[in-house]
């Protein structure tokens, strides 16, 4: 991982709290919390496997975007014993911000650049310069109404949208580019619109209720519990050992699953890569990834497509 260099924002606190598009990279969020979560001895939202996890997220949130390696590896490696929901927390309602250095779209640009650094990951800025986001909310909204479908072709649209803003400059606030990621994700596209208009912004709301009661204030917030064990709270962007840790806290008898690491069954597994998850999940040096990757690409395997900042696999259809 590349050193953080900073971020041209105010060093006021205050400020920044009053502000959720600003990421700090030391506090590891998006939206900073005015105080942390604490673990607690609590009632868990049950899970039908041993360890719930719930992650408060958006889908413009940087950090959520960083902690992709930490989780699709996790989900490898204790997936069978590990249940992962996401709610939608609202990142951005819309631009009624003065304070923490970033109170336009514009703004945002750099501040992704740098962030792109941080992670290892593709995040192009110039989206914010050219195609800027109102709200987070539509997207949200969507993510709620394509649960109502199917849970797994919610989180490939989630995905999608994903790469979409962060990689292609696209503006996943508008409903004609989240139709193209529905399709793409396999959902009904009538009926993802028909619940948008339905039952996914109620849904959105009581997710953001969820937030308030909980005390979420930050993105990504991981909620980590295992039956009569303690909570473990994660907020932000933390090394996969961290992830980790808390699973097995949470459920002792937890196994760590051994799965292939070939570049096929990852791409089976994954459709979409980075370089740094396909380094991480194949165990390989990034050097060697890179030129794996790139052999492929070159065998019509893959696709390739680079930003100034990183590239983004794709496995091509047979």
């Amino acid at each position: 991982m590349k050193p953080f260099t900073g971020i041209k924002i105010k060093n006021d606190m205050e400020e920044k709290r009053n502000n959720p598009l600003v990421c700090d990279p030391v506090l590891g969020v998006c939206g900073l919390p005015e105080e942390p979560l604490q673990s607690s001895q609590t009632n868990r939202l049950a899970g039908k496997k041993p360890v719930k996890i719930i992650c408060f997220s958006d889908p413009i949130c940087s950090f959520c975007w960083g902690i992709e390696p930490q989780l699709r590896k996790l989900m490898l490696e204790y997936g069978d014993e590990v249940e992962l929901e996401y709610r939608m927390g609202g990142l951005l309602p819309d631009w009624n911000y003065n304070r923490g250095g970033i109170s336009k779209p514009s703004d945002v640009a750099h501040h992704w650049d740098e962030l792109s650094s941080y992670f290892d990951m593709p995040i192009d800025g110039d989206i914010w310069l050219e195609d800027p986001l109102h709200s987070s909310f539509p997207p949200s909204v969507a993510f709620k109404a394509a649960q109502l479908q199917d849970e797994t072709r919610a989180l490939q649209f989630l995905r999608r949208l994903r790469e979409m803003v962060f990689v292609q400059k696209k503006n996943i606030a508008r409903w004609e580019t989240m139709a193209v990621a529905a399709q793409q994700s396999g959902l009904d596209v009538d009926q993802l619109q028909a619940d948008v208009d339905g039952q996914g912004e109620k849904l959105f709301a009581r997710d953001r209720e969820l937030a308030r009661e909980l005390g979420v204030k930050g993105f990504p917030t991981l909620l980590i519990s295992g039956e009569g064990k303690e909570q473990h709270v994660i907020i932000g962007f933390k090394p996969y050992e961290m992830f980790e840790k808390a699973v097995v806290d949470s459920h002792p008898e937890a196994v760590k699953k051994d799965y292939d690491q070939s570049w096929n069954a990852l791409f089976d597994q994954f459709p979409t890569l980075t370089t740094r998850e396909f380094t991480e999940l194949s165990g390989q040096s990034r050097e060697a990834s890179e030129a794996l990757l790139q052999q492929l690409a070159d065998q019509q395997e893959l696709e390739k497509t680079a930003i100034k900042s990183g590239v983004l696999w794709t496995r091509k259809q047979a």
